[in-house]
């Protein structure tokens, strides 16, 4: 008789524990219920001399965080930016952990470093980059621009005959980076980390759309053109996704030898729809992008995406060898291509959630979450006391609430938006983000969920006048 697994009771209940928090999430909070000192009351427990079954583990590891889980993977959460994780994808992602390959080499998981190989290649079709670009599979964002920033800053130093990668940056040409006022911070946090410092970032004007301004770049490029430069560009925005003008930028960057590169930490899925990808003409000839897996694409945490056009600065300024690792000739080793030494096989659930999908299955949820957007935005501006400050063009709009008191200062109207939007949490009902844009505190609406429909959406609306009418 075959022996029964010692993995299969703990998770054969895991299972359930996990198919009741998704079933659940239509009828339960999406803000918390639980606050810092009751999580840290129920968790913090004496740490163990002996070992514990691991079903008591896990029952008790659900039953001390009730309360203290975000509703994000469902569809009534609005905040930030962030996506859900369509069935196929969180499948493969129980599988990722089950199968516990490193996904550093070939060598050390042959199936894992191929799926990864074709996930990059289906990803620069989707998105319309060139065929020819090398990418990595990261953990989000942030460290894409860390990939990417680490090859432009490989590429630029090394026409100047300067080896960053030897002789570092002690006594190297000047390097800066230019982008605009509305970038993320994750763009100075890789400046830091590459140590460019956040000084060698500078800020330039935004147009009444956002936009980068075009002569702003060219008065910062022509006093000083001989510099090493790199110059970010936004695919949508944090606050209301606004795209740059990639047809004119592009070029007068690449004029003085610039380095473009694209952030497109949601947006540049837009690439996958007809109706939006507009807003991303001429994009594909920046010289590295990014975007986020965990957003649009709805694969869960943690999964980013970096490109770069020129391969060879991406793999000298990552690549290693070392005489106890096994090196494939033919094969893609990650290593090559990822700052991560261990790590985990993120292409897997990549590549479950775009086979789930397919093309026209991302394209129709780019469509539905911009529509949706569209109109919680607008249904919410309708309300009494209610304000919009921007009509999403994609999947972002800004709300804000007016402070009904006579005399009701700027301040005031700020302070009033933060209390409605706490109140809207508590709720339960839905779940928004804040952020201040052009000096005024908003409600950011952001929908990316693949489960978001419209019921959802007059949920939230009836909780916001339920608030906004007390």
């Amino acid at each position: 008789m075959k022996k029964t697994s010692v993995f299969r009771p703990v998770l054969e209940q895991t299972l359930q524990h996990a198919l009741s928090h998704l079933e659940n999430l239509e009828h339960t909070s999406v803000a918390s219920t639980s606050g810092l000192n009751e999580l840290r009351a129920r968790l913090f427990r004496p740490l163990n001399d002996e070992s514990i079954d691991p079903k008591k583990v896990i029952n008790e590891l659900v039953a001390d965080t009730a309360g203290g889980l975000i509703g994000n993977t469902g569809g009534r959460f609005f905040g930030w930016a962030i996506g859900g994780s369509v069935p196929a994808a969180l499948a493969a992602d129980w599988l990722t952990s089950a199968w516990d390959q490193n996904a550093t080499l070939f060598a050390s998981g042959p199936a894992e470093s191929v799926i990864e190989e074709i996930c990059g290649s289906w990803l620069k079709d989707i998105l319309g980059l060139p065929s020819t670009a090398s990418f990595a599979l990261v953990t989000g964002s942030q460290m894409a621009h860390v990939t990417c920033l680490a090859a432009a800053r490989n590429a630029l130093l090394t026409k100047r005959n300067w080896n960053v990668e030897i002789k570092g940056l002690n006594g190297s040409p000047r390097l800066r980076i230019l982008t605009s006022s509305e970038k993320h911070g994750s763009v100075e946090r890789a400046a830091r980390l590459l140590g460019l410092g956040s000084e060698s970032v500078i800020n330039l004007p935004c147009n009444a759309e956002g936009q980068l301004k075009v002569d702003a770049l060219n008065e910062a490029l022509q006093p000083q053109p001989e510099i090493a430069t790199i110059v970010v560009l936004q695919a949508a925005d944090l606050n209301i996704g606004a795209y740059d003008s990639f047809s004119e930028v592009i070029p007068i960057a690449h004029s003085y030898n610039a380095w473009v590169h694209v952030d497109g930490a949601f947006g540049l899925w837009a690439a996958a729809s007809e109706n939006y990808k507009h807003f991303l003409k001429d994009y594909n000839l920046a010289d590295s992008w990014v975007t986020d897996g965990h957003k649009w694409l709805n694969v869960p945490y943690d999964c980013g995406y970096a490109f770069v056009a020129n391969s060879k600065a991406h793999h000298d300024s990552i690549s290693h060898r070392a005489s106890y690792l096994i090196h494939d000739s033919n094969a893609r080793d990650e290593i090559d291509w990822t700052l991560e030494w261990s790590r985990r096989g993120r292409g897997v659930a990549t590549y479950a959630a775009i086979r789930q999908l397919g093309r026209k299955g991302i394209s129709e949820l780019i469509d539905r979450t911009c529509r949706l957007a569209y109109s919680l935005v607008t249904r919410i501006g309708e309300l009494d006391g209610a304000e919009i400050l921007w009509t999403p063009k994609i999947n972002q709009g800004l709300v804000r609430f007016i402070n009904p008191k006579h005399n009701a200062t700027e301040s005031d109207h700020d302070d009033y938006t933060e209390k409605i939007m706490e109140k809207i949490r508590k709720t339960g009902e839905a779940f928004f983000s804040g952020t201040t844009w052009r000096g005024k505190r908003c409600m950011r609406v952001s929908v990316l969920n693949w489960q978001t429909n419209e019921n959802d959406v007059s949920r939230a609306v009836a909780a916001v006048q339920k608030v906004l009418g007390k």
